[in-house]
Order: structure tokens, then sequence, then C-alpha cells
């Protein structure tokens, strides 16, 4: 876990944006009211310290008619105004509500761009496909990006505030009550030594002890909510992934495998909670005792001049209320060290994430380059395509794919073809050379589909809109894909993911393919899932509906290759690069 140092620079770059953005008048109008009004709480305070000691002067004196006015209206004379009790409740509380108003508007409107623009990075130039490829062992910027977006930018901006507005306004109050104390509380004598202010000394020393003993203890919470966090989030993920695989899990009756699963991540939440319970209750030992002891101290110190005459009952008050209110903002660091401790792990992620996203998107740039050509198909020059962590996947240099020519890849799974897909797709980042392709529409169908939420139109037309295509269109296209019996529930919103089958999401694929008529498309074991017939039968819908479609496949099936015009094979030796060969040859129909 990072020292305050470098946390306070990864919380400044985080906020900075938001206050130069384009919502800077806003932000920063919302920000000065919001503190305004915490300085004008403080403010309130002070005036009550010393209402406090008009008040308990009238007790003592039993003043009526004075402690009536110190009540409802205000005391005027030699001693000065003094506004009641009442009208400074009047004024207090609209500043009270308006400051806890004005704070939450300014957090959901910095949440909001926030979220925007983070989203925003995370979607830009793939960063979120390129994260997804890299391992980071130390889990501080690739894991959970859904919590960190959701749930830790959220924490960020409360505590943000919460924290900083606090370590403000104790600020604030201690210099304020500082003054106070000081000129309450007169001199002592201890062995010969005269010490002026001699409660202000105590308070500090007092505050002093109890912040150096709480870092002590709180020191490992820092990490223990670091790892809190991860661990909860791993788990929700978990639960997430069953919810999302239940089909998959029953037919494997696998319940056993994810409960175990299930359980062993729950146990990291459990044991990690279990550590942080028991430095927790060392450290509420600590502060329930401080804060014990904070509650008489300040009038025990101050006794002896009330009981020899020097201070009256009223001035004994002020002091001890100067004296809590100093000691209690010396104390802020003591009673915030746990928030700290999680805002300070908040941070860690957040800014780790938004350091993965700038890493990712500054490969956005590497890997084979795409270029546009007049060519009469698809090219490579010196392409050459790795594994992140450097195994070269192939190698090659001419035509890969001529124009109007439907081909067939084949070759033993994990040798590299989907990765020339990504390449072709302009998405893989790791390798170089150079790929040229024909100007036109490209789409990508990979093995399992993508299915959104939403209705099964948005399901079907994505990423388009749902009124790109015409009704007459939609209905063709689920006809031609083997999916007419979904045709009346185009407008339902349900969980298509778990609702269709493999091969029926592999169908709504296909579909999307008929819908959009690219001129050129891939397809990544699209249709694996379909039985020999079925797969038949889509490919010649697909040459009959799509005549003007380049189609380039990777298939296993000798069924699916004889459909194609060119089969070719990927062959590569572990440790080798690639390349593709010919395998058969026959002359285009």
């Amino acid at each position: 876990m990072q020292s305050l140092g470098p946390v306070l620079g990864d919380a400044w770059r985080l906020a900075l944006p938001y206050f130069r953005s384009e919502e800077k008048w806003s932000a920063r109008a919302l920000l000065v009211s919001i503190i305004s009004l915490n300085l004008l709480l403080v403010g309130a305070t002070v005036v009550l310290n010393y209402w406090n000691g008009a008040f308990y002067d009238s007790l003592q004196n039993k003043n009526w008619e004075l402690f009536m006015q110190l009540l409802f209206s205000y005391r005027t004379g030699e001693a000065g105004f003094m506004p009641g009790f009442v009208p400074i409740v009047v004024i207090y509380i609209p500043i009270a509500i308006y400051r806890t108003y004005l704070n939450q508007w300014l957090q959901i409107r910095w949440r909001r761009w926030m979220t925007d623009h983070l989203l925003t990075d995370w979607l830009s130039d793939r960063a979120y496909y390129t994260i997804s490829l890299t391992t980071d062992p130390t889990g501080l910027g690739t894991d959970n990006p859904d919590q960190r977006i959701a749930d830790d930018l959220r924490k960020y901006v409360e505590d943000t505030l919460r924290l900083g507005l606090g370590l403000l306004s104790n600020v604030v109050s201690l210099f304020n009550f500082a003054l106070i104390l000081w000129t309450l509380s007169g001199a002592v004598t201890l062995l010969g030594v005269t010490i002026p202010g001699y409660m202000l000394w105590a308070a500090i020393l007092y505050a002093a002890i109890g912040s150096v003993l709480t870092h002590y203890v709180g020191r490992p919470l820092a990490m223990l909510s670091f790892q809190q966090e991860k661990a909860e989030a791993d788990f929700r993920f978990s639960l997430v992934r069953l919810r999302e695989n239940t089909e998959g899990v029953a037919l494997y009756s696998g319940e056993r495998a994810e409960q175990a699963g299930l359980i062993d991540r729950f146990t990291a939440v459990f044991v990690n909670w279990r550590l942080i319970m028991q430095r927790q209750k060392l450290l509420n030992a600590l502060i329930a005792g401080y804060e014990q002891a904070a509650s008489i101290f300040p009038i025990v110190v101050a006794a002896p001049r009330y009981f020899s005459g020097e201070i009256a009952l009223g001035a004994l008050m002020r002091t001890a209320g100067a004296f809590a209110r100093v000691q209690g903002s010396l104390s802020w660091f003591i009673e915030a060290y746990s928030d700290i401790a999680s805002w300070r792990a908040t941070v860690a992620r957040l800014a780790g994430f938004r350091r993965a996203i700038d890493v990712a998107r500054g490969l956005a740039d590497q890997g084979a380059r795409l270029r546009s050509s007049a060519g009469g198909g698809i090219a490579a020059t010196d392409l050459n395509l790795t594994m992140p962590d450097g195994t070269p996947l192939l190698a090659y240099s001419g035509m890969l794919f001529p124009k109007g020519q439907s081909t067939a890849i084949s070759g033993r799974s994990g040798s590299g073809k989907s990765t020339l897909f990504r390449a072709l797709a302009g998405i893989w980042p790791y390798g170089g050379g150079a790929i040229e392709r024909p100007p036109g529409r490209y789409l990508f169908l990979p093995q399992r589909p993508y299915i959104p939420l939403g209705t099964l139109r948005h399901v079907l037309t994505y990423p388009a809109s749902d009124t790109s295509f015409g009704h007459e269109a939609i209905h063709q296209a689920l006809a031609d894909a083997g999916l007419a019996s979904l045709a009346p529930q185009l407008d339902n919103d349900e969980p298509w993911n778990q609702r269709l089958s493999g091969g029926e999401q592999q169908r709504l694929a296909v579909a999307r393919a008929l819908l959009q008529r690219p001129d050129w498309l891939f397809m990544d074991e699209a249709t694996a899932s379909l039985d020999p017939e079925a797969e038949i039968e889509l490919y010649n819908k697909l040459r009959q509906k799509l005549p003007d479609t380049t189609i380039i496949s990777i298939a296993h099936r000798p069924a699916v290759a004889s459909l194609h015009d060119t089969a070719l094979v990927f062959r590569r030796t572990p440790g080798q690069p690639g390349n593709l060969e010919p395998l058969t040859q026959r002359a285009a129909e």
C-alpha cells in the first residue's frame, strides 16, 4: 500500500480534471458554497461557546431575566450583544440542511462526470479489451473493472468530499478555539516554570499522544481494506458468472464444484474480514477510552481555578467547551483513521485502474497496422503476431484473402487462428507489420456471440440502433437464420443469453450478418454449435443472400471447408511462428 504522499497525489490527479472541465464553473461554485456553509457552521459553534459562558453565568447568578433572554431573544448591555439560543438555532438549521443538500448535489454531478469520462476512456482504443489480455498478479489495476467504475468511483467522490471538508472545518475550528482556549486558560506554574495558556498545551499533548497510538494500532487497516475490496469483488463476480452460465453448470451437474469455488472465494472475504475485525477492535478500544477520558479531562484540569474562585461557572464551561473543540479538531485524525484507510484503498484501486487504462490505450498503435488498399483482397506485409508474453504466433507476407473468394481455415486448437482474425479486425496489440484491407464493411462473428442486455430487437440489430432496419428486413433475417419462431418476441426484454441455446445464439449472429450485409464476413467457428446439416444450410443461405460478400471461416469440419472456394491450414511448431499453407484448391463455381 502506498504511503500517504503518493495517495494524495493520485487523489489530486483524479479530482483535478472535473474542476477544469466544461462543468468547472458550476462545480467550483458548488464547492465554494459548501465550504462557506461549513465555515458558517464553525462560526456558529464559536458563537455557541460564548453563549454557553453567558448562559451558565446566568444560572450561577440565578438571573431569570437574563436566562430567558439568552434562551429566546438576545442580550445587550455592558457585556455586549449576545443572540439567544432560538435565533442561533433558526439560522443554524438551514445552514446545516443546505450544506448536506449541496454536498449531495456536487457528489452526484462529480460522479456522473467521472463515470462518463472513465467509461469513455475504458472503451476508447479498445482499452477494455487490451486490459483483459494482460495478467496483473498484484491486482492493482486490472481486476474487477466493474467494481472500480461503479463502487470505487462512488466511494472516492463521497469520501473525498467528506474527509476533505471535515479536515478543513477542523483546521478552521482549531485556530478559532485555540485562541479562545489560550485566552481563557490563564497560566500555571509547574516546578518553578510558568506555562501560559496551559489548557491549550494540555489539549495538544493529549491529542498528540492519542494520534500516535491510533496510527500505530490502525496502520494495517489500509492494506486490509484494499484486500477486502478485492475479495468482495471476486466473490461477487463469481456469483455473476454462475448466474450467466446456469445451463452449463446444470448440464455438467457442477453444483458441488461451483459451491466449493464460491465458498473458497467467500472464505477469502471471511478471513480478511476477521483480520479487519481484530484490528478494528483494538482501534475502537483505544478510541473509546480516548473519547471517554476527553469528556472529563478538561474539567479536571481547569477545576482548580474554578474552586479557587479565579473563574466563574460560565468561564469553566467555556474553557471545557473550547478544550473539547481544540482536542476534537486535533483528534480528527484519530476518529477518521479507519475512513482514511478505506479512502486510501479506494484511491489506490481507482488510480491503478486509471493507469492501466492509460497503458492499454498506449498500446492502441502497437501491433499490426491496418492500411487501406485498393487491391483485390487482404494482404500482409511483414506481418508477425505474438502472444502478450512475446511467444510468436504467425509470420507472413503476401496475399491473405483475395476478394470474392471464400476461404476456410483449419489448424490445431490454440495455434493462433483466432488471433489472426483479431489482428485483421485491428484489435490485437501484440506484434508488428501491416495488413492492407480494401474499403468496405467488415463483420466478425466469434464462436460465442455477444448477447447484450435489452429487447430481442436490440440484440438482433446490435451494435446498430433498434430503428436501423425495417420490420420486414428483421423478420426475414430471423426466418433465413432459422429463428422465425422468435419474431413475436422481438420487443421482449429478457436475459436472452440464458434464454437462447448456444445454437440459437449462433443463428442470431448469422441473422445480424444477413441484416448488415458486410462486404467481408469473418466467421470464427461461428456455427460450431449447430449440427452439420443446419451448418450447411446456414452457409448456403449466406452465399445465397450475400452473393457479394467474401466469407472467411475458421472451421474444423470438412463439410464446412467444402463450402468454400479455398482451404488453408494454420501450421505452427511450438515456440516458432506459424504460417498459412494451402490445403486444397478447387475452382470457384
